[in-house]
């Protein structure tokens, strides 16, 4: 275990053609995860990873499980050249089970399983009750709280799906509760409110008909104790048990990510002079955390030559 790293995860929306064909390539340790992935599900996820469409890729049920793999396949590497796990692991959304997988509590294998499903029955809860998303900049997210009360009814809701930065908090809800809750915001000061390209309104209330199905599913994955702690999103505390592992994926669905408070709980239990690293494809979750922990000390690993350069300054 490496006591000052930090590792975090990527969620829904890191993921593009061509991902982590370069891993493959470079790296035996990834390779076999990506093959393992295809095995499991059935399909062949690393076609459309590293061929597209771009069309294809982007529904919920193939970018969950290809950014599943892709961070599965960074920490295969990383452990098999002697660093097993990192003090304390945190995902975004569905980030969260790649960081159970790098805390050894469930096997890469079965996540990518559970996040295809998980985007199936996300897609299937968006089709019943059709929503929408929409980021707000520029606005402590206690004022985006309040906006979305006051827009909210007995019939439509909006309400915040994450707590991405201290003045980036996203939106989720019914059509015309969230349109509501946006111009509530803009005016109490926002900076601008972006309409996201989704396919349903994650992390509320509408997602809820996702829950018991996902809940089956988990009950009969393969989970195990975490050996290091995983901040859960919907709460922003550690999780230590399978059992709690379990409770926080279904609450996960309806309930807002609380990215800010994962990243604070995680400074705070590592302390100062950590190292964070963000496994996976892109750099968002790098660049939310320098909005969280000014002068934090990070890096990123999401292609072979980043794994490379660290790997080489590791030896």
């Amino acid at each position: 275990m490496v006591d000052r790293e930090v590792w975090l995860f990527p969620g829904q929306g890191a993921q593009r053609v061509g991902m982590g064909r370069d891993l493959a390539e470079r790296f035996r340790e990834a390779r076999d995860v990506f093959e393992a992935a295809d095995e499991a599900l059935g399909t062949a996820l690393t076609k459309i990873m590293w061929e597209g469409p771009a069309e294809e890729l982007t529904k919920t049920h193939h970018a969950q499980p290809a950014i599943l793999a892709h961070s599965a396949a960074v920490v295969a590497v990383v452990r098999a050249h002697g660093i097993a796990r990192p003090a304390v692991a945190a995902g975004h959304s569905l980030g969260e089970y790649s960081a159970l997988v790098a805390s050894e509590a469930l096997p890469a294998t079965a996540a990518a399983g559970l996040v295809r499903r998980r985007g199936e029955l996300m897609l299937e809860a968006g089709h019943l009750r059709p929503g929408k998303m929409a980021a707000v900049l520029g606005l402590p997210g206690a004022e985006v709280e309040a906006a979305c009360r006051e827009a909210s009814s007995s019939d439509e809701v909006a309400v915040p799906a994450n707590f991405n930065a201290p003045d980036q908090t996203v939106v989720s809800g019914d059509p015309a509760a969230v349109e509501r809750a946006g111009a509530a915001c803009q005016a109490r000061g926002a900076r601008r409110v972006v309409p996201l390209k989704v396919s349903g309104a994650f992390h509320s209330p509408l997602m809820a008909p996702a829950q018991d199905p996902l809940a089956g599913e988990l009950a009969e994955a393969p989970f195990g104790d975490p050996a290091v702690p995983v901040m859960a999103n919907a709460s922003a505390e550690p999780v230590t048990t399978a059992e709690r592992a379990r409770v926080m994926l279904v609450e996960q669905l309806t309930s807002p990510v609380r990215w800010v408070g994962c990243v604070e709980a995680a400074a705070e239990h590592v302390g100062e002079g950590a190292t964070w690293i963000e496994m996976g494809p892109g750099t968002v979750l790098t660049g939310l955390l320098k909005r969280i922990v000014p002068g934090a000390s990070a890096r990123n690993l999401g292609t072979a030559d980043d794994l490379t350069r660290f790997l080489g300054a590791v030896a």
